[in-house]
């Protein structure tokens, strides 16, 4: 048969049953393969654009997913740079467009009034159905990348990646609480975590907040000015020589100290935060991520909340003195909305500074368990936006396909914690730095099992 006697292109009008075979089969073509009804019933120049726009989407998607099996921190680079997420919305707006151009064409095709009664309420409805399937999803897809572009340059810097010290990743992650009993922000919840470049391992260091005489590396500022340690000479700028008051004094007094940090995608404060860690810790810091933790109550509340098991009674404070108590969260398995979390991670009453930080590692290995794919797209813009307000960081927007690919395999395997406690023989009052780094050595690189002998 050839197409000029095809029903298709030259069906019997008359015939309504044959009219709503062709209609049918013209509604399943242009969701199948998208321009085909134009080209055998139709606009042919209309049919081929359609056709050869669906023919380079599926060569797009097959390339695409080839590359997820084979290289998939290629891919996820790729897909994590801003001009990337603003081509791939402009492709899925075309796309989006055309779609419905096709479909509203494929219906005048159709010739509905020539169908059988019964069938043209199924057929238009069915069509549509089809069409908000397909554009729907390309445009929400356009949203969402034009949402993400916008959130990744606002968090993420544009800068070279850098390369892993001694096969580790080591990140400084920062907590920061700004309350009314203090001047500025001070990060209450400080944690190296150091990651093994190749099998994601990570290792995470708690450090308490109230440590003293902090060292800082040689030829650091702090160093010059505290060459004994925090506080070594006359004493911190700030009411307390704790470890989490040297972002204070550096942030708000002594900002000078480190010139080049906002240009660099950092702060004063961060930076000297950084040279206390690594002095610390024995580790150089690659890259930082500073948390708000009063925005943080804004993300719990974007992911739908947060579940944790709470080992026992937490108050919640009826202001921001600490002093009072308003209700408790009781002991049990709970989901925590973002204003009872926060509180969970910051509650002072009747609790250590070593429970808060147990508090606050649990809530953020909560937040992390939220973070998969199905509820990251389908509350994108909330969580996108409120992350845009949390989050401040200097990894580079290059390096987060790596770095995405990398914490799946993190999530595979056990984290090892290592918190610098009295439990761990650790008084952060009188701490012994050697020792601590030490501990940190051993944790981030353990020996070798030697090989059991025959």
């Amino acid at each position: 048969m050839t197409l000029a006697a095809s029903p298709i292109r030259y069906p019997d009008a008359a015939s309504r049953t044959v009219m709503t075979r062709r209609a049918w089969w013209l509604v399943v073509l242009n969701f199948l393969i998208p321009g085909a009804p134009q080209v055998l019933a139709g606009n042919r120049k209309l049919g081929r654009f359609g056709l050869g726009a669906t023919l380079v989407l599926w060569t797009l998607a097959i390339a695409a997913l080839v590359v997820w099996l084979l290289w998939p921190a290629t891919l996820l680079t790729v897909f994590s740079m801003s001009i990337t997420l603003w081509i791939v919305a402009a492709v899925l707006a075309f796309y989006a467009v055309l779609w419905v151009i096709l479909t509203f064409d494929t219906l005048r095709l159709v010739r509905l009034v020539k169908t059988a009664p019964s069938a043209r309420v199924w057929v238009a409805a069915f069509s549509v159905l089809l069409m908000a399937g397909l554009s729907g999803t390309a445009a929400y897809g356009a949203y969402v990348a034009t949402t993400a572009s916008g959130f990744i340059s606002s968090v993420f810097v544009a800068a070279p990646s850098k390369e892993p010290v001694d096969g580790k990743y080591n990140f400084l992650l920062l907590g920061g609480d700004a309350g009314p009993d203090r001047d500025g922000l001070r990060p209450d919840s400080i944690t190296v975590v150091s990651v093994d470049a190749e099998t994601g391992q990570a290792v995470t260091i708690g450090l308490p907040r109230n440590m003293v005489d902090v060292p800082f590396p040689e030829g650091t500022p702090l160093a010059e000015l505290y060459p004994e340690g925090y506080g070594s000479i006359d004493g911190c700028e700030v009411d307390v020589c704790m470890l989490n008051s040297i972002y204070t004094e550096v942030e708000l007094m002594s900002p000078e100290m480190y010139p080049d940090a906002v240009a660099q995608g950092s702060e004063p404060g961060i930076e000297a935060m950084r040279d206390a860690a690594e002095a610390i810790t024995g580790l150089e810091i690659q890259y930082y991520a500073l948390i708000d933790m009063a925005g943080f109550q804004q993300l719990i509340d974007a992911l739908g909340g947060v579940t944790v098991t709470v080992a026992e009674d937490v108050p919640i404070h009826a202001d921001e003195t600490f002093t009072t108590v308003a209700e408790w969260i009781p002991a049990g398995e709970q989901h925590l909305d973002g204003y009872h979390a926060l509180w969970y991670a910051r509650s002072r009453h009747g609790t250590s500074d070593y429970d808060r930080m147990a508090r606050q590692r649990q809530i953020q290995e909560a937040v992390l368990a939220q973070f998969n794919p199905a509820n990251v797209l389908s509350k994108f813009q909330e969580i996108a936006a409120a992350g845009s307000q949390v989050v401040k960081t200097d990894v580079p927007q290059g390096s987060l396909g790596y770095f995405v690919n990398l914490a799946g395999k993190t999530k595979e395997l056990p984290i090892v914690d290592v918190e610098l406690v009295p439990e761990n023989d650790v008084d952060p009052e009188d701490p012994d730095y050697d020792y601590i780094r030490q501990l940190v050595h051993e944790a981030v690189y353990p020996p070798s099992p030697e090989p059991s002998g025959e």
